[in-house]
């Protein structure tokens, strides 16, 4: 028996553990890669830290930091295990020796999220040698010293897909083009500039692949302009000659194991403390929700590390809990609910549905206004937080962009 089991071993799996411990609770750490870091490993670039430990770090030395502080806390890791099967106090992992069970207290699931395939986006053309996720291409270069090829495409401009453009380019790959179907990026802004602009990589709006051509090998794209509704207009298809495309299409969150009772249109159903309505398992990180720094999968480990260690020593208080609901300007917002007898100040966090400038984010109580942010610039591309205190929460609560 153990009062915690975390699941995963990225930023958010590390964090949560040490919080949990650092509740009196006993913390076991279970991960399927043979070292924890998760997909900080491959990610050499800087860039984290920044907000975690007040320096910049590459992701290989922002893991190495957080293993060293879980493994002085005296926790308990698993690696090489895979969990398959998770209920209410039982963890069901198959490990290197065979599969075992597990009890527990409490869940704490931090698996992260996947890439999305090319036959999720159906793809069409051959299934031919040269078509990569953005992500495992960074790991064939950054661990095994290989290149995919000598001239790349890459379809879809998010974070992964900026960076591995300008690493392919480094390693002297002709990037030919980035193609977004969207007509904004859903990369951050930096990254477009330091990515993108610095290396004049040509970055396509508005455009997709149709198809892929070749032998065996990928010899070329075709690609075209998309109209409104994001079909292609194929009076606008142009041959693209390359021999690998990377794709950048999205990230699925790891939450198959969760039950489909805490789901809601494809997105988990948490409170502020990252509960989800299956009391006694946690959720946090990119399994949650999609980060744009593993400085905020990191905070909200956190979250969930803390309430999970005290929800295994039975100091959770279990409270009224009012809802969120947001506007259409906005496409995506959590925690769902929020437990308003809580002390001191929680984090909305938010994505809108469109770009906006000079924007107040409102967050409404009935007709009361009891947090307001004011924004330059609001993009599709990069999570907003809004911080909200506890003693203002009388009822449900409402999150808006200024009209």
């Amino acid at each position: 028996m153990v009062d915690v089991v975390v699941i995963g071993g990225g930023p958010a799996g590390m964090s949560a553990s040490l919080k949990a411990k650092q509740q009196g609770a006993s913390v076991l750490l279970i991960d399927s890669e043979p070292r924890l870091g998760g997909i900080l490993n491959q990610c050499i670039h800087n860039g984290f830290g920044l907000k975690h430990f007040k320096e910049e770090l590459t992701g290989p030395e922002y893991a190495s930091r957080l293993e060293k502080e879980v493994k002085e806390a005296g926790i308990e890791i698993m690696l090489n295990s895979y969990v398959n099967f998770i209920q209410k106090n039982m963890v069901y992992v198959i490990t290197p020796n065979g599969q075992e069970k597990i009890d527990c207290k409490a869940i704490v699931l931090c698996a992260g999220a996947r890439e999305r395939s090319a036959g999720e986006i159906y793809l069409k053309g051959k299934r031919l040698a040269g078509v990569y996720t953005a992500g495992s291409v960074q790991k064939m270069i950054n661990f095994y010293g290989k290149l995919p090829g000598k001239r790349a495409v890459i379809l879809g401009s998010g974070d992964i897909g900026l960076i591995m453009a300008r690493r392919l380019t480094l390693e002297g790959v002709k990037v030919e083009a980035v193609l977004e179907i969207m007509e904004h990026s859903s990369g951050l802004r930096r990254n477009i500039r330091q990515c993108i602009e610095d290396f004049n990589i040509p970055l396509k709006f508005s455009h997709t692949v149709t198809r892929v051509v070749g032998k065996d090998r990928v010899e070329g794209v075709y690609y075209a302009q998309v109209d409104e509704n994001r079909k292609p207009i194929l009076s606008t298809e142009k041959l693209l000659e390359c021999d690998c495309l990377l794709l950048s299409v999205g990230l699925i969150p790891e939450n198959s194991l969760l039950p489909e009772s805490v789901k809601r249109n494809k997105f988990v159903i948490v409170d502020d403390e990252r509960q989800t309505s299956e009391e006694g398992i946690f959720i946090s990180g990119n399994v949650l929700h999609i980060h744009d720094l593993a400085d905020n999968a990191t905070e909200e480990g956190e979250i969930a590390g803390k309430f999970a260690g005290l929800y295994s020593q039975g100091k959770l208080e279990k409270f009224d809990k009012v809802n969120l609901s947001f506007s259409k300007n906005i496409s995506y917002c959590m925690p769902s609910l929020i437990n308003k007898k809580n002390e001191g100040k929680f984090t909305i966090y938010m994505r809108a549905n469109a770009n906006f400038l000079k924007k107040n984010i409102l967050v409404k109580c009935g007709n009361e206004v009891i947090a307001k942010k004011f924004c330059i610039g609001i993009t599709t591309g990069e999570m907003q937080e809004i911080e909200v205190e506890y003693s203002k929460v009388k009822d449900d609560i409402f999150v808006d962009i200024e009209e």
